[in-house]
């Protein structure tokens, strides 16, 4: 099965970070961590996703180098995209962002 990506318009969507960043294990068992092709770092955030009619999601969002964000925050996600992946009969949808920002909701941020 070929992947393609699948962008997300996430305008109309609530994102919370629910779980702070921490790095992607490709392996548990040898703490192995995943890095993308240019050698960073993956993270992955456990988000909340509201749509427009209350309905919540929560999903993990894969990106390069650890995002500045914090359990609690509202964020924005850019260059948001879905992959279908398809294994022994099982299949998802895993998500990768170029960025993991705090989103500006006109609150000064708290360090």
């Amino acid at each position: 099965m070929r992947t393609i990506p699948i962008p997300v318009d996430t305008t109309k969507l609530v994102i919370t970070c629910v779980k702070a960043p921490k790095p992607r294990l490709l392996n548990k068992d040898t703490g192995e961590i995943k890095t993308d092709k240019h050698g960073n770092t993956v993270y992955e955030v456990t988000v909340s996703v509201e749509d427009e009619f209350g309905r919540i999601e929560l999903v993990r969002i894969g990106t390069s180098g650890e995002p500045p964000i914090t359990a609690g925050q509202q964020v924005n996600p850019t260059g948001l995209v879905g992959y279908v992946w398809e294994i022994a009969g099982r299949w998802g949808i895993s998500y990768r962002a170029e960025a993991l920002l705090p989103a500006d909701t006109g609150e000064p941020l708290r360090v």
